[in-house]
């Protein structure tokens, strides 16, 4: 029996694995129910110390309890339960005593099938990662929850008046009302769409449909949206480079794209908006979606840039701006929209990133590579 820290370390890829190379805990347990591995990461876990656990019956080195209360090993008697078993899924079980909560799973090591149990080895993990995914779960449901009840109201409240009092009311007033109607029921459809973005973008099954696109013109197309909903021409600076190389990309993503970094600027920022346009050949690191590991890449196609000339981001917020809930400023939105944006823009192969403006304000610039897609060639 031996403490993990007394184990020879490997100098290269060949030799025996060290068990404090382990990013998990790892306790093993010989045929006798004893502790005969206990790794640096469990007792980080657990709290319990390798030179206290090593030589003693698992059941009291490693005491796990349900969240019922029950007693773990005495509940699934591994050394003399089922002999057909040869492994435990993973569980959420507590210490008593310390609070602590360890997602727990187990492989049972028999001399042929049925045969007697000659090691148990235990897998540990902290909870933490589980937590963060249940609060994000939660924040988008609380988020969605919200966003959805003003709208739903409206057109219930507007629906049942004109259904109640349809006489009472003059054509114009009418129409104000189900206008009124029509338009919050355009803002559940987007809340829906950004929903199922995200859970696309999170198990990484976003389809992007590329063809040729012409960025100068989508550009103008939401410009031209913006001017049309009432903001004045002059708010809004359109800059587009000559000979841009041709240009293969989702065109509805694309849009989408152009129409939450314009709506960002519009709402957070002040003074004039300046699209531009240019050819880009840049070195970009590997996508947060991308195998760890991978190497920076150079991406060869077009960059589009838009900043503002308001107070801009503060540096320190800078790294958060493309995470799920993100609010520049209490002026509306989900904050869910920019990190939808980072999730197509690198759907498509490309990069984006913020910084500040020339002007002072926020400028965002996104890269999509050019040429003709793999599945054309």
């Amino acid at each position: 029996m031996v403490a993990s820290e007394d184990l020879p370390r490997s100098g290269g890829t060949a030799g025996p694995l060290d068990p404090d190379d382990l990013p998990d805990g790892l306790v093993v347990a010989d045929r006798d129910g004893l502790v005969v591995t206990f790794n640096r990461a469990a007792a980080r876990l657990t709290g319990i110390s390798p030179r206290a656990a090593l030589g003693r019956p698992l059941a009291e080195a490693l005491p796990l309890e349900d969240l019922d209360g029950r007693r773990w090993w005495e509940l699934t008697d591994p050394y003399g339960g089922l002999a057909i078993r040869t492994r435990q899924p993973e569980r959420n079980l507590l210490l008593p005593g310390s609070g602590r909560e360890v997602l727990v799973s187990a492989s049972y090591l028999r001399r042929g099938r049925g045969g007697p149990l000659h090691t148990l080895v235990v897998a540990l993990r902290g909870t933490e990662a589980r937590r963060r995914t249940e609060r994000a779960h939660a924040e988008l449901i609380a988020t969605v929850a919200h966003e959805l009840r003003s709208p739903l109201t409206s057109v219930k409240g507007f629906t049942a008046t004109l259904l109640n009092k349809w006489e009472r009311f003059t054509d114009g007033q009418k129409r104000v009302m189900l206008e009124t109607v029509n338009a919050d029921a355009d803002r559940v459809t987007r809340l829906i769409a950004e929903l199922l973005d995200i859970s696309r973008i999170d198990a990484g099954r976003l389809e992007v449909r590329k063809q040729v696109v012409d960025l100068g013109a989508a550009v103008h197309r939401q410009v031209d949206g913006k001017v049309a909903a009432g903001l004045p021409p002059e708010r809004f600076d359109i800059r587009l480079a000559e000979d841009l190389p041709q240009q293969w990309a989702d065109p509805d993503k694309v849009d989408q794209v152009l129409a939450n970094l314009l709506e960002n600027a519009v709402r957070h920022g002040e003074g004039t908006v300046t699209i531009e346009v240019t050819p880009a050949k840049e070195i970009v690191e590997p996508a947060s979606w991308e195998h760890p590991g991978t190497p920076p890449r150079i991406v060869e196609g077009t960059a589009v840039t838009v900043s503002d000339e308001g107070s801009g981001i503060p540096e320190e917020s800078m790294p958060r701006v493309f995470t799920r809930f993100w609010r520049g400023s209490k002026r509306g939105g989900t904050g869910l929209g920019l990190y939808i944006v980072k999730g197509i823009v690198e759907a498509h192969g490309g990069t984006i990133r913020i910084d500040r403006a020339p002007g002072g304000g926020a400028r965002f610039r996104f890269i999509l590579p050019a040429g003709v897609p793999d599945f054309m060639v």
